[in-house]
């Protein structure tokens, strides 16, 4: 091990690195587990060589393969994560946790707990694997103070060759590594990772003097999602681990929602116009319509992103869309109750409600009618329903107006 991190500096030093260590490194006593960050690029991994030993590393499997550095990796016994397998992360929680409670018996382990590259203006997000095991950890900062930044390999920019080479062209490349003071966890803070994960990355923004953002990994997967789509990368950036907190949303849906939101948007440079909006439900202007974008439209700047658009759902239309909603909307239709809805029904109903003309109803009806038989049923109509949750208001919206205008009668 010993060897190895001598020949590690002295790769450094032959490749005009300026490394300035701050603070004491630990040992596996002490503190099991390095919290490394900003991660910015893959120059980071500089700081195996600077600790007490040569530390574990939690890496992508796709690392091990990559030519020289893989081989260093794989040589430090590391722990190889597949992102995109659910199982994977558990079964790296797991084996974390082993080595950080075997006394010493493992090597330190080096996490980058943002998960993902980014340009160390800010510290994104920390995942909570490196934090279940409840044991101390020290927090390792990384800073570049060039002029000119040839190491920050991020989603948009050059690749890694390019920035291998730009920075050999350097005369020289400063780099600080900052061993914080050993971050041992409250009661509080060993059942609750997440806790954990943020106090950590408070204390490591305030060394850098940087701000925190909610943004993670997953928002990445969804930038890359957007990108396929061709919609703007931007689109992603939803500040996901804030949704996911606040409104329980699970990646798999707000990946399926991005879906859907491209089918509404993809002709509108990547946001809902309110024109968008209404032909996607196949409903002419009105004021409830109008009054239902608005409500979407958080902050009234004319059209509906990708993450008013989720919070929209979440809040104001998928709330409303209750079984009894869908019931009343269907009696509503369903003129005499025989169970099923007629095309003069429904043309008629939405005339009045929508001032819809009779061709766009025809069109609605035909997309509702599944099966064809010229008449939609209930299930046909909840389906319908609640594929497009966006109608449950505007059915909360009429239900409201009919009930006023009884008790007006009474």
């Amino acid at each position: 091990m010993a060897t190895v991190i001598l020949l590690g500096r002295a790769v450094c030093f032959c490749t005009s690195f300026q490394i300035k260590v701050k603070g004491r490194p630990t040992t596996a006593e002490e503190a099991p587990i390095l919290i490394v960050g900003p991660h910015s690029s893959f120059f980071d991994g500089l700081v195996l060589f600077y600790c007490s030993t040569l530390p574990s590393c939690v890496s992508r499997l796709e690392n091990s393969s990559i030519l020289i550095v893989g081989s260093l990796i794989e040589y430090t016994q590391p722990v190889l994560v597949k992102r995109e397998d659910p199982n994977s992360r558990t079964n790296t929680i797991k084996e974390i946790h082993k080595r950080a409670h075997s006394g010493g018996k493992w090597p330190q382990i080096i996490i980058f707990p943002e998960g993902t590259c980014t340009n160390r203006s800010c510290l994104i997000n920390f995942k909570s694997g490196a934090f279940y095991p409840g044991t101390p950890v020290q927090p390792v900062i990384i800073r570049y103070p060039n002029q000119f930044d040839t190491v920050t390999w991020t989603w948009e920019g050059p690749g890694a060759f390019a920035l291998l080479w730009y920075t050999l062209c350097q005369f020289y490349t400063s780099v600080e590594i900052e061993f914080l003071p050993v971050y041992t966890p409250s009661e509080e803070e060993k059942k609750n990772a997440a806790l954990f994960a943020s106090n950590v990355r408070a204390k490591m923004a305030e060394a850098l003097g940087v701000p925190v953002t909610d943004h993670s990994y997953d928002d990445c997967r969804l930038m890359q999602k957007a990108a396929k789509l061709k919609l703007p990368k931007s689109a992603g950036l939803v500040e996901f681990m804030k949704l996911n907190k606040k409104l329980g949303l699970k990646f798999d849906h707000a990946n399926d929602l991005l879906d859907k939101y491209y089918a509404i948007a993809k002709n509108s440079g990547g946001n809902i116009t309110y024109d968008e909006f209404a032909k996607y439900l196949r409903l002419p202007k009105s004021e409830a319509l109008e009054e239902v974008f608005n409500l979407y439209d958080r902050n009234g700047s004319g059209t509906i992103d990708f993450r008013e658009y989720v919070i929209g759902l979440s809040l104001i239309s998928s709330p409303e869309n209750t079984e009894e909603t869908i019931k009343f909307a269907f009696q509503l239709f369903d003129e005499g109750n025989k169970g099923y809805i007629t095309k003069e029904e429904l043309s008629t109903i939405l005339h009045g409600a929508f001032n819809m003309d009779g061709l766009d109803a025809k069109v609605l009806f035909d997309e509702v009618d599944v099966n064809e038989d010229g008449k939609i049923c209930f299930d046909e109509f909840y389906q319908h329903a609640m594929k497009k949750p966006e109608y449950a208001k505007l059915f909360k919206t009429y239900q409201n107006a009919k009930m006023n205008g009884h008790e007006k009668q009474e």
